[in-house]
């Protein structure tokens, strides 16, 4: 697998799977990979010839407070992974690379209303740094299709109408959400949790496939 840290040397690679002939799809992840990840990418290895993935833990998507600096970082582990996985490349930028002129003069892309509910109400901002991220990432990488996970679904909508609305060539596919045995949904910041807090986390999707099954009847 082959690892870029800068975007130049990134395009000069792919442009090069391009002359072949070979179809690309983009896997983003913040890294910290778990079994939820891999499938992306395993789905991804389904859907195209080359898959690149990329680890960001975009500073932009981060509000005043939040765990930017906290957030788990794993590079050697998740490489391990992805190479493991069958990962034809790795995008692993620093925020220099994707900002090279810092936060506060980077154009910000907004997709607006679906930005505003939900998490996004109470994370303001959050939403505008996912879509610019994003966004350059596919400008960078201009995949064909895009592989993302459905646990963050407000996330999915929200990027599958930036693609829409901006007429990005790229297919963007949903894949379900990994639990694991309690139920859980699988994610990087589960990894802050202790096994009681785990247990605990774990009640709310039971409660939620009780919920449902009482509506049902």
């Amino acid at each position: 697998m082959e690892t870029h840290h800068a975007i130049q040397s990134l395009q000069t690679s792919l442009k090069q799977q391009v002359r072949l002939g070979k179809t690309i799809a983009l896997v983003p992840t913040m890294g910290n990979l778990h079994a939820g990840h891999i499938s992306l990418v395993e789905e991804a290895k389904k859907q195209c010839d080359y898959v690149v993935a990329s680890i960001f833990v975009n500073p932009m998507q981060f509000g005043r407070g939040e765990d930017l600096d906290a957030y788990p970082r794993t590079l050697q582990q998740d490489i391990a992974k992805l190479e493991t996985a069958g990962c034809d490349a790795l995008f692993a930028p620093s925020a220099a690379e994707m900002y090279p002129h810092g936060l506060e003069s980077q154009t910000v892309v907004s997709v607006p209303q679906l930005s505003e509910r939900h998490c996004g109400a109470a994370r303001p901002g959050h939403f505008d740094g996912v879509a610019t991220v994003v966004s350059k990432l596919f400008n960078i990488v201009r995949p064909d299709k895009a592989i993302f996970g459905l646990k963050d679904f407000q996330q999915y909508l929200i990027i599958r109408k930036m693609v829409k609305d901006l007429c990005f060539p790229i297919t963007i596919i949903g894949m379900e959400t990994l639990r694991e045995n309690s139920g859980l949904a699988m994610s990087s910041r589960n990894s802050y949790l202790n096994s009681e807090q785990k247990k605990i986390a774990a009640c709310l999707h039971r409660h939620l496939l009780q919920a449902q099954t009482d509506i049902a009847a």
